[in-house]
């Protein structure tokens, strides 16, 4: 490679860096991404991602709203999708959500890590809109008595600490053999039968 710049030349650099970027980062962690790293990877000169992307962390802020937008995505389209019970609609929620944090686990690290930011309410708007669907199940399984508790948030963000200590669980492979699935629903019966109303 000479040192002169290589030309611009991709139709949607963006996309191209967050896609490069979101590989890099659940290979590397964040420190190691590099905006001119990735320009090289992707044969373009080292200033061109800074027309997208002014600083790392504006790179990073935009890896966490697209992860958050397709957790969100995939969160709507299950639970769409599943109709039945509180306890099997909360089952495919589950499942999705430890599916995608076992696949991307860098990558929700990161959509979480500055969620509350307000220097970047676009973080907390589409962590807002991602688990809107989960939201509007618990807060309804309060409202019709399938549940006990006089605050859904409580109770959310308990079914949200369960998910992401059965997430780590199965990263590490504690499950063993057994199918992860299997482990979801059987976590996800015996924490609803805690919740409802005997």
């Amino acid at each position: 490679m000479t040192g002169t710049a290589t030309p611009y030349h991709h139709g949607n650099l963006r996309a191209a860096l967050l896609a490069l970027a979101e590989r890099k980062l659940e290979q590397a962690g964040v420190t190691g991404l590099s905006l001119r790293e990735l320009a090289r990877e992707l044969g373009v000169s080292h200033g061109a991602p800074r027309q997208h992307f002014p600083d790392k962390q504006a790179l990073l802020d935009a890896l966490a709203v697209r992860g958050l937008q397709r957790l969100g995505s995939e969160l709507d389209g299950g639970l769409g999708r599943t109709t039945g019970s509180f306890e099997e609609r909360l089952t495919a929620f589950a499942r999705i959500y430890v599916w995608f944090a076992t696949q991307h686990p860098a990558l929700l690290a990161l959509m979480f890590a500055r969620k509350d930011d307000p220097t970047r309410p676009e973080l907390q708007e589409a962590n807002e809109r991602a688990f809107a669907a989960p939201s509007a199940l618990i807060y309804g399984a309060v409202d019709n008595g399938d549940i006990v508790g006089d605050d859904p948030d409580r109770v959310a963000m308990a079914v949200l600490a369960t998910l992401q200590g059965l997430a780590a669980i199965v990263t590490s492979g504690m499950i063993g053999d057994r199918a992860v699935d299997s482990v979801v629903s059987g976590t996800i019966h015996t924490l609803v039968h805690g919740l409802r109303a005997q």
